[in-house]
C-alpha cells in the first residue's frame, strides 16, 4: 500500500509550536500504544500509513522510554517524519470529548428511571460475509432473526421498551439527558449510589448513523449553528423538557456498554485503540483512514480552551467515532468529569493536522 497524495512531506521546523511543546506527555501515551502492539496489531488506515512500520518505534519505547522533553522530541524526530494533511477542498476540524463522571444506581426508583444497557444477545456483527441482499451496507450490526439479520430496533424504539425484560440494564440515572450525552461520549465513570465506582465503555451499537442533537436544533432554527455546544444544547434540553424525546429520537443510533475498573484514575476509559485515553494527549480519528498509534501534531491556534493558549500539541490517534469521518478530523479527550466537560464541550474549530509518518514509509521526507 502507498502512501496517499493527502501526505505532504514536511519539516518539523514547519509545525507551528513544535519546539514548545511538552513531548514527553505524548511520549507516554504513545508508549501505551507500544505495549497493546504485541498483544494484537492495529489496522492500516487507508492513507497507508502501515502498522509494521511502527514496530521499531514501539520496541524502542518499551525498552528504552526517554526521561525528559528533550529525550521525548529527539525520540519523535528519530523515527518519525511531519507530513500535512491536506485533503482537497477540506479543512481541518476539531472537536472535543470527555467522559462524563454521573452519580447512578443499581436499581431502578422513582428517581432513578433511566438506564445505560449492555449488550442484547440478539444485537450480531454485520458486513459483507452476511449482509442480506438490500440492508443498508453502513450497518455494522444488526438483528438476529429465524428469518435472517434485520435492522436492529433504533432509539425511539429502544426507549419506548423494545428491549425491556431482557436484564440488560447496568445502572440507572436521574436526567435522561446525561444518559444521551453518555451515549456520545461513548463511556463515563459512575459513582454509584452503593458506594462503589464503577467505569462504563462503549461495547456495540445499534448501528445507524449518528445525528446529532445541536445539527438538528440548528436546522430547526433554535439554536444558531456557531453557539451550538454541548452547555447551548443541554440548557435546551432543560427549557423545553416535553420536546426532548421529539429531539433525541431523530439520532436513531443507539449505544451499548458494558462494565469495567476504574484502574488508574488519572487515566480515561480504554478506548477504541485498547489503550486507556490520557487528557489532552489522545485524539480520536477516523480508523478507516488513519491507524491507531500514529502521532498527530495537530495546530488549532482559535483553540484556547485547554490552557488559555493557542492549541499546538503532540497527540495520539487511540481512538474513533461515528461523527469522526475525514482526513483531517479529530476529536480531543479532555479529561474526565465537569472541569474536562466544559473543556469538550466549546471545542470546534479550525486546525491543520501533520502526521508523523514512520520514516521507513516517508522516503524523501525533510529531516
Amino acid at each position: 500500500m502507498s502512501l496517499s497524495p493527502f501526505l505532504s512531506a514536511r519539516s518539523y521546523d514547519d509545525l507551528p509550536g513544535w519546539a514548545d511543546d511538552n513531548h514527553l506527555a505524548a511520549f507516554d501515551a504513545f508508549r501505551r500504544s507500544a505495549f497493546h502492539a504485541p498483544v494484537k496489531p492495529y489496522r492500516t488506515g487507508s492513507l497507508g500509513i502501515d502498522f509494521t512500520a511502527f514496530l521499531p518505534a514501539y520496541e524502542a519505547a518499551r525498552s528504552a522510554p526517554p526521561k525528559d522533553r528533550a529525550g521525548a522530541r529527539a525520540f519523535f524526530e528519530r523515527y518519525f517524519a511531519p507530513a500535512q494533511v491536506s485533503p482537497d477542498n477540506e479543512a481541518g476540524l476539531v472537536t472535543g470529548f470527555y467522559e462524563p463522571v454521573v452519580e447512578a444506581s443499581p436499581v431502578r426508583s422513582e428517581h432513578y428511571r433511566w438506564p445505560l444497557l449492555s449488550r442484547p444477545a440478539d444485537l450480531i456483527d454485520i458486513d459483507d460475509t452476511n449482509r442480506p441482499d438490500g440492508m443498508d451496507p453502513y450497518l455494522a450490526f444488526a438483528r438476529r432473526t429465524t428469518d435472517g439479520p434485520v435492522e436492529y430496533h433504533d432509539r425511539g424504539a429502544i426507549e419506548r421498551g423494545a428491549l425491556v425484560g431482557q436484564g440488560l440494564e447496568i445502572a440507572w440515572f436521574a436526567d435522561k439527558v446525561d444518559v444521551f450525552f453518555i451515549h456520545v461520549q461513548g463511556a463515563a465513570r459512575l459513582n454509584m449510589t452503593d458506594g462503589r465506582q464503577l467505569r462504563v465503555t462503549y461495547a456495540a451499537k445499534s448501528g445507524q448513523r449518528f445525528t446529532g442533537p445541536g445539527r438538528v436544533l440548528a436546522d430547526a432554527g433554535e439554536i444558531p449553528l456557531e453557539k451550538v455546544t454541548m452547555q447551548s444544547i443541554r440548557a435546551w434540553f432543560k427549557a423545553n423538557p416535553d420536546r426532548v424525546d421529539d429531539i433525541l429520537w431523530q439520532n436513531r443510533s443507539f449505544i451499548f456498554f458494558r462494565p469495567a475498573a476504574v484502574d488508574d484514575p488519572e487515566l480515561g476509559p480504554i478506548a477504541a485503540a485498547k489503550v486507556p485515553l490520557s487528557a489532552g494527549r489522545s485524539v480520536a480519528v477516523d480508523r478507516l483512514l488513519h491507524t491507531f498509534g500514529t502521532p498527530f501534531y495537530i495546530n488549532a491556534p482559535t483553540l484556547t480552551a485547554f490552557d488559555g493558549k493557542p492549541f499546538r500539541r503532540l497527540m495520539i490517534a487511540q481512538d474513533t467515532g461515528s461523527a469522526i469521518t475525514g482526513p483531517a478530523r479529530g476529536d480531543l479527550f479532555a479529561g474526565s468529569g465537569d472541569a474536562a466537560g466544559e473543556i469538550a464541550g466549546v471545542v470546534r474549530n479550525a486546525a491543520d493536522f501533520y502526521a508523523l509518518v514512520p520514516r521507513s514509509l516517508f522516503d524523501g521526507a525533510a529531516r
